[in-house]
């Protein structure tokens, strides 16, 4: 049996390890699971660097890596490589696709311009490599416009962007083409998640269909979430999902302009503000600020930079919002790097404690 490294979770955890796994690209489908006194032992086709293994550690904070022995896989394909071997020409091989958003059972791939012409091809290779993926979608333009949405082309299986979604004993409907969803931000969601204490009340001021605001209502008993999003269909997900996850009364859900929301009704009540819209959020430092309490609150700001010093460009550039407010920082938690986004290009957060 050939040896490999393993990652070790609690069997109650290990579809939950398994799904990131998949989406690290760690795992090694040629191997089998292996079953053992509780535990589930994962194959992986290399060691996670820090970031996923921050990412794993976070997800199943039980887990653990060595190394064992494994049976090998039979039946289905490894990988694209081993389906389009023979299908494409040896020349454009090396551009496959390598990384595979997976929401629900649609899988999220991104076509270079070079592969367009056999978009097909890869679809079905995706669907024979991947059993549970019902629906392959190719990324068609960059997210854009008040809504944050992007088009996509159904380039294999059934011909549709509605799926759902689990993530952290979470359940989330949503339409890819009506409203933001991003299973890359799962540990993120999960992170801030943890950060919240008994008795908070929070705004999330971007909401989409609830990832953070769902999962803190069900982390914590006694927490208030205000879900605040403009985009009309992002809102009917995000109200459907607060009923399907049982947080109805933890989470209240507001449609229409963050702005005028906090203004009219939720000013000074935030113990926490969530400002996970990377690409403006830098114009409503001043909005959060009125949002918290007159003590003061912990606010996670998120924005997108290009610099060769990510992290502390986006301390800086918030820093300097913070200093057109009332308000004053009390200390930065943490700026760390969410994920890339582009080459050179990185999603950031800031915790920062303001008074």
């Amino acid at each position: 049996m050939p040896q490999a490294l393993s990652l070790k979770v609690p069997k109650k955890s290990a579809q939950q390890a398994l799904a990131l796994a998949r989406k690290l690209a760690l795992l090694n489908p040629e191997l089998k699971l292996q079953h053992e006194n509780g535990f589930v032992h994962i194959p992986l086709v290399r060691e996670p660097i820090a970031g996923e293994l921050d990412e794993l550690k976070g997800s199943v904070p039980d887990s653990g890596i060595s190394e064992r022995e494994f049976f090998e896989s039979s039946g289905r394909p490894a990988s694209l490589v081993d389906v389009l071997g023979d299908k494409l020409p040896p020349h454009v091989l090396a551009s496959l696709p390598h990384a595979i958003d997976f929401i629900g059972d649609i899988a999220v791939v991104e076509i270079p311009p070079e592969l367009n012409e056999y978009k097909e091809v890869i679809g079905e290779a995706v669907l024979k490599v991947h059993k549970r993926v019902k629906t392959v979608l190719s990324k068609w333009g960059a997210v854009s416009g008040v809504y944050r949405l992007r088009s996509f082309e159904v380039i294999g299986g059934e011909a549709k962007t509605e799926t759902v979604h689990e993530e952290y004993g979470c359940v989330f409907h949503v339409d890819l083409a009506k409203a933001y969803f991003s299973s890359r931000l799962s540990y993120e969601h999960a992170r801030v998640a943890s950060l919240v204490k008994e008795g908070e009340t929070v705004i999330d001021m971007f909401a989409g269909v609830g990832p953070f605001s769902i999962l803190v209502a069900k982390k914590r008993a006694d927490v208030h979430v205000y879900a605040i999003d403009v985009n009309p269909d992002a809102y009917q997900f995000l109200t459907k999902n607060v009923v399907f996850n049982r947080v109805v009364g933890k989470v209240t859900s507001i449609l229409g302009d963050v702005r005028q929301a906090v203004n009219e009704r939720l000013v000074g009540v935030a113990d926490r503000v969530i400002m996970n819209l990377p690409e403006k959020a830098i114009e409503y430092v001043d909005v959060a600020c009125r949002a918290l309490k007159p003590e003061g609150g912990t606010i996670h700001y998120y924005q997108f930079t290009d610099t060769p010093e990510p992290t502390e460009t986006a301390k800086k550039q918030f820093s300097e919002a913070l200093n057109q407010t009332n308000r004053a920082l009390h200390k930065i938690r943490q700026a760390r790097i969410v994920r890339g986004v582009a080459p050179f290009t990185y999603q950031v957060v800031v915790d920062a404690e303001i008074k």
